[in-house]
């Protein structure tokens, strides 16, 4: 399942993952990786990373990845549509996204490197326990336009993923986050 998304489910109400959009990097025989794509916070990327902030897009800020290490940084990159060759330090997820590393030189990377997003901390699975949290009906499973990661507002990528899912999925896009309140 890597490069796909996983879209929580209106049933999900762990708080690390309500409303959230996970892109899967990584689905190995003994788990999964992922960072949670729609979890802006206030901290520009310049403040933690320096020269990386000039490549980060509009918003330019960390985002939470998830609850696994928060002290550590993931960078998703998208390469240049005109880039054919192998960039140094980026490890393809699916087509032009991938990760970077962030010991690279950003200023090596500009010409190659579309845009990036950093997240501070991961969400992670041990083997089989993701696979389970789909069978209990916690996460939808669909895949991943090159622009989710990028977009501008990320609080509204929950939504527009069902959304564009039509029919009835269409329709939990308008699920209320408290149904009592309804």
């Amino acid at each position: 399942m890597t490069g796909q998304l996983l879209v929580a489910t209106p049933t999900l109400k762990d708080p690390n993952f309500d409303r959230t959009v996970v892109l899967l990097v990584a689905h190995e025989q003994g788990g999964a990786l992922g960072v949670v794509l729609n979890r802006a916070t206030e901290v520009p990327v310049a403040e933690v990373l320096g020269n990386w902030g000039e490549l980060a897009g509009d918003p330019a800020v960390l985002f939470e990845g998830g609850p696994v290490q928060p002290e550590s940084a993931i960078c998703l990159a998208r390469t240049r549509p005109e880039v054919k060759k192998r960039v140094t330090g980026f490890h393809p997820v699916a087509g032009s996204l991938g990760t970077l590393d962030l010991s690279a030189d950003p200023e090596r990377l500009r010409d190659n490197v579309a845009g990036i997003r950093v997240f501070a901390g991961y969400s992670g699975w041990s083997a089989g326990q993701l696979e389970e949290e789909i069978a209990a009906g916690s996460w939808f499973v669909f895949d991943a336009l090159p622009g989710d990661p990028f977009v501008e507002r990320p609080d509204d990528l929950w939504a527009m993923v069902l959304r564009r899912q039509g029919d009835i999925l269409a329709a939990v896009a308008h699920f209320p986050p408290d149904v009592s309140l309804n």
